[in-house]
């Protein structure tokens, strides 16, 4: 057995195909000086086919898996934009009198071997990124064929020295069985991608291998444990296709319970929905039995174009959208441009933190001609369904008072033309920043409902940057303060008798179940893949036992303390189910 990193959970069994290693054969002579304007154009022709080939790739990956994920590819762009890197590359060939192939590896190499010398796991897997865009744009430079994988052969496990996102995202997830890296980790976009495919990865094996794997050997991949195994012997063959067997079993299992309601043994009903960037991401959500959507984020529709989408493309996707959810509530939120979301064709201001500055409901409010329109698109939707409007980011009730004006602007609009919306429809706030949540009672008069989007009240509360990987262990969604956070809010909006729910990764996490037992929370939006795992841990929850543990919860002194205990509760639900539970980590 080889101790490696599990990266992406599961097991998986089957033999290797080993992905071919690249050779590089670059010119090693001079430059003349009269040839360099052409070798910077054909670096210039080679950027911009790097750049239109991942946006391909981008696009494709996002009808796979949806928009967040395929986010991945934007650090890729942003590689090939970097002035520091080109810079690099530039200044070789100019003074040193190189080909442009050979000024891009040296630019690799320098700037892999310089993050590999940081003591940081984050920046080493940033340098993968790195290696990844220029060994496409070497590619193109040198006219290299790209490796292709097989997808005629039978199911496989791919190995790989290391496996780029470019590369994953034209794997095929019902002939690749598991994966295989000598290098990386947990936090490589290709990790990331493994886990939005579903498809078990072990990775950081280099240094463990007496001899190479060799395509067609028999392995097995334990992604939980981060185990593999080559040649297996009998016994341990034996023993993990049982486990693989239980996982599957589990997996059709819980597919089952689509159609079951989500209602506690002693009958407390809970609503299920979905938060979805896209209209695929639906269809795997009303497969999996989600009551309508919770949150519709539409910054997707903002995103890989050259200009804003028209009211008639927005209204088109929305209408779709409405539509297949049926009679079903669709809670579509205004679009949440800013912090990590820029647009090509959008010039934001370089800010220094973001993610405090020019986004969301403060660029609709002063960009109120874009606000409008996407309001208008909104409210033509609302005549085929049940929508709902949501702001972003609200801190004040002068913002929703402001947003509302606007609404009603467009809906005066939309009379003089005569096309039909709900007049009726209702109009509610993400409860995201502290600020609302110390104002919850006053903006609850304002609002018809609220929604608790915990990823970003979390980091705000802690003052965290979950995405920064010197601080994420810092991210604790369990923290008193941020429990006090939902009490405020949840005893706000219950006391004005406006409907809450909750939208963020903490709505899909079974270990909180008993937290909204006991506030009172019975409308939870979270991913397509999270639903039948959370309405199996309430199928199998006691709500009065739920809320004991729950209300001794909220007077502990710290988030271990807090976690420790849902742990534990989370645990012998499963054991007193018959250990037929899934994973209880968040989503």
């Amino acid at each position: 057995m080889i101790q490696g990193i599990g990266a992406a959970t599961g097991v998986a069994i089957g033999k290797a195909f080993v992905l071919p290693h690249w050779e590089l054969d670059l010119p090693d002579s001079e430059l003349d000086a009269v040839d360099l304007a052409k070798e910077f154009e054909r670096l210039y022709e080679g950027i911009r086919t790097s750049k239109n080939e991942i946006e391909y790739i981008k696009n494709e990956f996002k009808e796979m898996v949806g928009h967040e994920e395929s986010q991945i590819f934007d650090a890729h762009l942003a590689i090939l934009d970097d002035p520091v890197f080109m810079n690099e590359i530039q200044g070789i060939i100019e003074r040193q009198y190189k080909a442009a192939e050979v000024a891009v590896k040296e630019a690799i190499d320098h700037f892999v071997s310089m993050f590999d010398l940081l003591d940081d796991e984050y920046m080493k897997e940033r340098a993968l990124d790195i290696k990844d865009v220029g060994n496409r744009l070497l590619k193109h430079l040198l006219g290299a064929p790209e490796v292709k994988l097989p997808s005629d052969t039978q199911p496989y496990i791919l190995v790989a020295k290391e496996l780029s996102p470019s590369q994953l995202v034209h794997l095929n997830p019902s002939h690749v069985l598991g994966i295989v890296t000598l290098n990386g980790g947990k936090t490589s976009h290709s990790a990331i991608m493994a886990r939005a495919l579903g498809i078990p990865m072990v990775s950081g094996i280099e240094n463990k291998l007496e001899k190479p794997i060799q395509t067609g050997e028999l392995l097995i991949v334990d992604g939980d444990a981060g185990h593999l195994y080559l040649e297996p012997d009998p016994l341990t063959l034996e023993r993990y296709e049982g486990i693989r067997d239980e996982q599957r079993k589990r997996k059709e299992q819980l597919q089952l319970l689509a159609t079951v309601d989500a209602v506690t043994k002693d009958g407390t009903f809970f609503n299920l929905a979905a938060n979805m960037s896209s209209v695929k991401e639906l269809d795997i959500a009303l497969q999996n039995g989600a009551k309508g959507v919770g949150l519709f984020r539409t910054e997707f529709l903002y995103m890989d174009r050259h200009s804003f989408p028209t009211e008639e493309e927005q209204f088109e996707v929305y209408r779709h959208v409405v539509e297949k959810a049926g009679q079903s509530s669709v809670v579509i939120r205004t679009f949440d441009i800013g912090g990590d979301k820029q647009l090509d064709y959008f010039s934001l201001p370089e800010e220094d933190n973001p993610f405090l500055g020019y986004r969301a409901i403060r660029i609709c409010l002063d960009r109120t001609e874009l606000f409008q329109t996407q309001l208008a698109a909104i409210l033509r939707a609302s005549a085929f369904g049940n929508v709902k409007i949501m702001y972003p980011m609200i801190s004040s009730v002068e913002e929703i008072r402001q947003a509302n004006g606007i609404l009603h602007q467009a809906m005066a609009d939309l009379d003089r033309r005569g096309i039909a919306y709900d007049p009726n429809i209702k109009v509610g706030i993400m409860i995201e920043v502290p600020a609302a949540v110390a104002i919850a009672d006053l903006l609850a008069e304002e609002a018809d409902f609220f929604s608790i989007g915990t990823n970003d009240l979390v980091q705000y509360v802690l003052a965290v940057d979950r995405m920064n990987e010197q601080i994420a262990h810092m991210y604790h969604p369990f923290h008193p303060a941020v429990l006090r956070m939902l009490r405020t809010t949840v005893e706000a909006a219950h006391q004005a008798g406006i409907p809450v729910s909750v939208c963020g990764e903490l709505a899909g996490d079974e270990r909180a179940i008993p937290i909204w037992l006991e506030l009172g929370v019975k409308d939870l939006s979270m991913s397509p893949q999270s639903l039948l795992r959370v309405k199996h841990r309430i199928l199998n929850t006691n709500a009065a036992e739920a809320k004991k543990e729950a209300a001794a919860c909220f007077k502990l002194r710290t988030n271990t303390a807090v976690e420790e205990r849902l742990n534990a509760f989370a645990e012998r639900r499963s054991f007193a189910s018959g250990g037929s539970g899934t994973d209880s980590s968040a989503s």
